[in-house]
């Protein structure tokens, strides 16, 4: 069997993964972009913001489904045109929604929308492999999340401003757009790579019986509910908690991408070097820094040291799970990838509705961060026992060795 990820396979390893990082940026501003239109939403239809954040936790339903469903029937698909027909589908669903005369056709619209997010992700992160070869695996993995990150600097405070301007409904056009631009670069960027030898729906169904990967996925979608508990409610936080403006919540999603960007490229190195260290050190530290924020958010500079805090944190965990989730996968490894997107986003899904009953339950937004914390420490507990039931295997143990990745091409024209 033929190795695809022994050696790099593009002729501009940097522009290829340039392409997947404007994939990863369009992505990172339409999941985090509701969050800063929430309380938009809330006002046009009349709604609370707990009810609002059903938006949230429909796109991350649609990630939690998109990612082992779509994986397993486009398991032949060559990856090239399955990347475009994913943001093909991810720009549908953005259109869909910001035409939505109502908010179920609007938590439609998102749902459809999360179907694509963790398949273009794990698909991602096996092309990026064969770009630069296995040895750099984790480095690849940060390259395309730096433009999920960076969208969290840029994309999302802006998106926010586009939705206190001209309305919610221009948030999700401008994020359409951004799918095109994607469908362009990963058209002429990325070059042509096959599945891996003998991928079939059937060995991504026999992957799915790997009982340490849904382990791990379960610490990541509890764990990292922790720290979308706090997140979740970012503008209310700043609006009604700290009293300050608009502009102040774009300062403060801007605060919290700058802290990902961080995370994200330490991450990669250090997953590199231990992937089961990095994560037990992502899951560590995003605990602390919850307990941080939760002290300190009664201000508008708590706010920005602590979201800052929690990004940097949270990055390094979410590139370190993957990582150890295509490990845990090494037959599978796109399964492993996406379906690290499905556990982060029903990390996504749990952390805003718990979110929800605390507000509702009138304990105040410290709460939320300490809700986080419980359950970070509770996702570093599965994650322990992941750890002692199996050393993972690299990717490369899934193919026999000595062939050039140049193999990755042969069958996609």
């Amino acid at each position: 069997m033929s190795n695809p990820f022994t050696t790099s396979i593009a002729r501009h390893p940097g522009l290829a993964l340039l392409a997947l990082a404007i994939g990863g940026f369009t992505i990172g501003t339409t999941e985090f972009a509701a969050m800063g239109v929430l309380t938009n939403v809330g006002e046009a239809f009349g709604v609370n913001d707990a009810t609002a954040g059903h938006t949230i936790s429909a796109y991350a339903i649609g990630v939690v489904l998109g990612g082992p469903l779509l994986t397993v029937t486009s398991a032949r698909m060559p990856r090239k045109t399955l990347l475009i027909a994913l943001m093909a589908l991810y720009t549908f669903g953005n259109l869909l929604s910001s035409f939505a005369p109502n908010l179920e056709l609007l938590i439609a619209g998102r749902l459809i929308t999360g179907l694509a997010h963790g398949v273009f992700f794990g698909v991602g992160a096996v092309v990026g492999t064969a770009v630069v070869g296995v040895a750099r695996s984790g480095f690849a993995v940060s390259m395309m999340l730096v433009g999920l990150t960076i969208a969290n600097i840029v994309g999302v405070p802006l998106s926010s401003i586009v939705g206190d301007k001209l309305g919610w409904e221009w948030t999700f056009r401008l994020v359409a757009l951004l799918g095109v631009a994607t469908i362009l670069g990963v058209w002429w960027f990325i070059p042509p790579v096959a599945p891996l030898p003998g991928a079939s729906p059937k060995s991504e169904f026999a992957a799915l019986k790997n009982g340490p990967m849904w382990l791990a996925m379960a610490a990541g979608a509890i764990g990292f509910g922790g720290m979308f508990a706090a997140y979740s409610y970012v503008k209310p936080i700043v609006l009604k908690g700290v009293g300050a403006g608009s502009i102040a919540v774009s300062l403060a999603l801007a605060a919290f991408g700058l802290g990902m960007t961080v995370g994200v490229l330490l991450g990669g190195r250090l997953s590199d070097r231990s992937v089961n260290g990095t994560t037990n050190l992502g899951f560590i530290t995003t605990a602390i820094s919850l307990a941080v924020f939760a002290f300190i958010m009664g201000t508008m500079p708590g706010v920005l040291i602590g979201l800052f805090l929690v990004g940097v944190a949270s990055q390094i965990l979410g590139v370190s799970l993957q990582a150890a989730l295509m490990d845990l996968s090494p037959g599978a490894p796109s399964l492993g990838a996406s379906l690290c997107h499905s556990s982060l986003n029903l990390g996504n899904a749990n952390g805003a509705f718990l979110g929800g009953l605390v507000l509702t339950s009138g304990l105040g937004y410290p709460a939320l961060a300490w809700l986080g914390v419980i359950l970070t420490v509770f996702g570093l507990g599965l994650m322990l026992i992941v750890q002692r039931l199996r050393v993972p295997q690299r990717i490369l143990e899934a193919a026999a060795p000595g062939t050039s990745g140049a193999a990755a091409v042969e069958g996609e024209k």
